[in-house]
């Protein structure tokens, strides 16, 4: 994604959550990534300390790795801000 289409992206998001939740909220981050336990690790780290609920899942072949992060965010703005952490993983697609 472009840098403009990411920071439209970003925009829109932060204006959905801050119309659709009250902060601070729960908020369930889902992100596919390649199979490669330094890049699953990489993306779990930055979630450390929060006391985040962490779920992987292999996909059938072994070539994916689905993540799920369930954690309670102080506001939009750290919501995002994790978004593009781990947007900066190679390969990582958010959902």
């Amino acid at each position: 994604m472009d840098k403009q289409k990411t920071e439209e992206f970003y925009r829109r998001l932060k204006e959905q959550l801050s119309e659709n939740s009250s902060w601070p909220s729960k908020y369930l981050y889902k992100f596919i990534v390649p199979t490669d336990k330094e890049k699953i690790k990489s993306i779990t780290d930055i979630f450390d300390n929060l006391g985040a609920v962490i779920e992987s899942k292999q996909s059938k072949k072994g070539t994916y790795t689905s993540i799920s992060i369930t954690t309670i965010m102080e506001n939009p703005d750290a919501v995002i801000e994790k978004y593009e952490k781990v947007g900066e993983v190679e390969g990582v697609i958010s959902l």
